[in-house]
């Protein structure tokens, strides 16, 4: 299996995926097609990418655990400023089949997210 990827949404958004087949949510609730990609994040990248998207307000947070191999969509790794770090982006719908795991964020320091640092 390659290196698992990370995306932090909300829970009620994974539970409408799960309805659906397919999450095409990007961040904050922006979507696929808004955004032309899905952000995701290394374990190492996810406290941070938390942070600046959720503040401390992590109640109803998941992290989807996604084994790229069952994606069957292109993932790119790009930096979002010029020479900043890269970070990993669908392009296309995460199947759910894909998702391995989901568990609720509880912040850094929490969980292996920050065992990677």
């Amino acid at each position: 299996m390659s290196e698992q990827l990370l995306h932090l949404t909300e829970e009620p958004l994974w539970e409408a995926a799960l309805r659906a087949g397919t999450y095409e949510m990007s961040t904050r609730g922006r979507t696929l097609a808004e955004e032309g990609f899905i952000h995701c994040s290394l374990p190492h990248q996810l406290p941070g990418v938390a942070r600046a998207l959720y503040g401390t307000a992590h109640e109803g947070l998941v992290v989807l655990v996604i084994d790229p191999d069952r994606l069957g969509v292109p993932v790119r790794y790009e930096a979002l400023t010029p020479g900043g770090e890269e970070f990993p982006h669908l392009y296309g719908p995460l199947p759910v089949s894909a998702v391995v795991e989901v568990r609720p964020w509880t912040g850094p320091g929490a969980g292996e997210e920050t065992a990677a640092r």
